[in-house]
C-alpha cells in the first residue's frame, strides 16, 4: 500500500509555494524606478546656477566734472605758500637764502628780490597775527635814506586785504629814480613791495600786476 505524506506536509509546501507566487506577482506589478534623464539634470542646474547669480547693480550714469581750466605760470613767483605776479623777463629770488643758504626765508618771514637794467623790485612778509594795518611793514621796505615818499598814500580794500601804495622817488641808483611801494595783509602775515622804474608813470601798474595775482595760504 502506497503511503502519502502526511497532511501537515502538503499543506506547508503549498503555502510556501503560494507565498513565492505572491512576492514574485508582487514584484511584477510594484512601480519601477525610473533612471534620471541626464540632460534634464544638466538643464536643471543650469536654471538652478543661473537663478542664484545675483544681478547686476545698474552703473550710475557718470558725473560730469568741469574740465580744467588754463592756468599760465609765466610771471608768477609761488612760495612759502603764497604767490605774486612778477614781469615775465625777470625771475624773483630768495635774497635770504643767497646771503645765507643755511637760513632761507620761511612762511614766518622773508625777502625776495628781482632786477635788471631797468627795474628792481623787492618783496618782504612777516608774520602779524591780528594785525589789521600794514603800515608797520611799508615803513621797513621804504628806506628812509635813499627813499622819499611823493605825493599822498593811496588806501584800499582789495579781495578782502587791506592795502596801502604810494609812489617813491629814490637816489639808490640814478637810472631808476622812481617808483612805488605798497604793503597788504593776507592771513596772519604781511606784505610790502617796492620798485625801482626810470619812469614814474611805469610804478604804479607794476604793483597792480603783482597783487592782481597775489594769493596766500596755497
Amino acid at each position: 500500500m502506497k503511503k502519502h505524506p502526511p497532511l501537515f506536509l502538503t499543506l506547508r509546501h503549498g503555502s510556501a509555494l503560494a507565498f513565492s507566487l505572491i512576492l514574485f506577482l508582487s514584484a511584477a506589478c510594484s512601480p519601477k524606478t525610473l533612471t534620471p534623464d541626464p540632460n534634464q539634470q544638466i538643464r536643471q542646474a543650469v536654471a538652478a546656477t543661473l537663478a542664484a547669480i545675483p544681478s547686476a547693480t545698474p552703473i550710475p550714469p557718470a558725473t560730469p566734472y568741469p574740465s580744467p581750466t588754463p592756468f599760465n605760470l609765466a610771471g608768477l613767483y609761488c612760495e612759502y605758500s603764497f604767490c605774486i605776479g612778477h614781469p615775465i623777463d625777470m625771475a624773483l629770488f630768495d635774497v635770504s637764502a643767497q646771503q645765507n643758504p643755511a637760513a632761507p626765508s620761511t612762511f614766518s618771514q622773508g625777502l625776495l628780490a628781482s632786477f635788471n637794467g631797468n627795474l628792481f623790485i623787492q618783496v618782504m612778509w612777516q608774520s602779524a597775527p591780528g594785525a589789521a594795518d600794514p603800515k608797520f611793514l611799508l615803513d621797513t621796505i621804504i628806506d628812509p635814506q635813499i627813499d622819499l615818499v611823493d605825493g599822498n598814500m593811496d588806501v584800499m580794500r582789495v579781495r578782502d586785504m587791506n592795502v596801502m601804495y604810494t609812489n617813491i622817488t629814490s637816489t639808490a641808483t640814478p637810472v631808476l629814480p622812481f617808483g612805488g611801494s605798497g604793503a597788504w595783509t593776507c592771513g596772519d602775515r604781511v606784505f610790502a613791495w617796492k620798485v625801482y622804474t626810470p619812469q614814474i608813470e611805469n610804478a604804479r601798474p607794476l604793483f597792480e600786476e603783482a597783487l592782481g595775482r597775489f594769493t596766500c595760504g596755497q
